[in-house]
């Protein structure tokens, strides 16, 4: 039965509902738990959802090897084409026509706002994978809405604590920091977080300049020149896929790299900007990721991105590891609960959940914080190198500095 599910994990098939093609993962029939995902699989961010839908195959793959009795999964994937109104639409034919107790997934922040709200009052669980807003496990949590990849608040202390620890300051000395975000909720939210964890670490800093351009700007030469014009110890950008590569080749260009240190502290080193740079990315920028192939050197991980190239020709994005953490969530929560548990005996199990993944270093395994339903995990920043060993990538990271969580478990 475990390799006849491997085999439909592989495989999946292609359906059509109201005339939109939806994807089926796992059992094709009845499941003791249905899970609807939303990733963008066409557009701009197709690629996010083209490695979601292998992250979910490589996450039904390790439970097939399981020795425990795990609940059997049918996992519908639609297409939210980066939009919030069809996104929300979805939900709640998701949940209405194929009964889905999960909403799993969604990659921007905005959309996954909206996603929540309708998740909520449907009275399913969602279960988030890639958006990284804090907003969405701040204040006033929601009960049935849990984030398996770490946030831009998390990143962000990371990086403030990364700025304490090689940037020097003094009394009247401080480090001068300017800032490029998109001008919608992930950006601002990035800066308020950074600010925050500057404060927290007692980092002595001014602000240069803030700058917002417009998410998807296809000329960032006016932001490049005002970056430009003031002296700047430290640029930290907060701009990610198509929108950081299209960035960092003007810069380039501009030479902007040698007027001042530049760091991405959330998504900077994702694989899909490393490959489409190849050449272009320049050496010693500070970057992080939400996952990294080449850390932690780990069988795992190992196993992970391998998998993935074996399955698709090609290095994972981040996505990819994030559906993955998305659906052994769910599947460690029902395993523990039981298939029949009430929302808030899952409720509880989340809030208690701890989990192997594939970007945790040896001795530590990410854990949910039950306060604000956000998964706990290590946060890892290191500097572009040369390196080729992961083509068509031309640099990786390397030189790691690495953050913990407050608390730690052992695995």
């Amino acid at each position: 039965m475990k390799k006849l599910t491997w085999l439909l994990t592989l495989l999946g098939c292609f359906t059509a509902t109201n005339n939109q093609a939806e994807i089926v993962l796992g059992h094709q029939d009845k499941a003791d738990v249905n899970i609807g995902c939303l990733f963008p699989l066409t557009g701009r961010g197709g690629l996010y959802g083209e490695d979601s839908k292998i992250g979910i195959q490589l996450a039904l793959e390790k439970l097939a090897d399981k020795t425990d009795d795990y609940p059997s999964l049918k996992i519908i994937i639609e297409d939210s084409r980066s939009k919030a109104s069809r996104a929300t639409r979805l939900v709640k034919e998701l949940v209405r026509d194929h009964q889905t107790r999960f909403i799993c997934g969604v990659v921007n922040s905005s959309i996954a706002w909206q996603v929540a709200q309708v998740a909520e009052q449907e009275d399913v669980f969602f279960i988030g994978t890639d958006h990284a807003s804090s907003r969405m496990t701040g204040s006033g949590k929601r009960p049935l809405y849990f984030r398996v990849s770490n946030n831009t608040q998390q990143s962000m202390l990371a990086g403030a604590k990364y700025i304490r620890e090689h940037f020097s300051s003094s009394a009247d000395k401080p480090i001068r920091i300017s800032y490029i975000g998109p001008d919608y909720e992930y950006g601002y939210t990035m800066w308020d977080d950074l600010e925050k964890a500057l404060k927290q670490q007692q980092v002595n800093y001014e602000i240069v300049t803030t700058l917002w351009p417009k998410l998807y700007e296809p000329n960032y030469v006016t932001f490049i020149q005002a970056l430009l014009e003031k002296p700047t110890d430290l640029i930290v950008n907060a701009m990610w896929g198509g929108d950081l590569v299209t960035f960092i080749q003007q810069a380039n260009s501009a030479k902007l790299f040698q007027h001042a240190h530049f760091a991405n502290f959330d998504t900077g080193a994702n694989f899909e900007v490393l490959a489409a740079l190849g050449e272009d990315m320049p050496e010693g920028l500070i970057l992080a990721s939400r996952h990294h192939n080449n850390w932690p050197d780990t069988v795992f991980n190992q196993w992970f991105v391998s998998r993935f190239y074996e399955l698709s020709g090609r290095y994972p994005s981040y996505a990819a590891e994030g559906a993955y953490s998305g659906i052994m969530s769910i599947a460690e929560a029902v395993h523990l609960a039981g298939v029949d548990a009430t929302n808030e005996e899952l409720q509880t199990v989340l809030e208690n959940l701890v989990i192997k993944l594939p970007e945790d270093p040896t001795g530590f395994s990410s854990y949910m914080d039950a306060n604000t339903h956000q998964l706990q995990q290590v946060i890892s920043i290191g500097t572009s190198t040369k390196d080729t060993s992961l083509p068509p990538a031309a640099r990786l990271l390397h030189n790691w500095s690495v953050y913990y969580p407050d608390r730690r478990l052992s695995h």
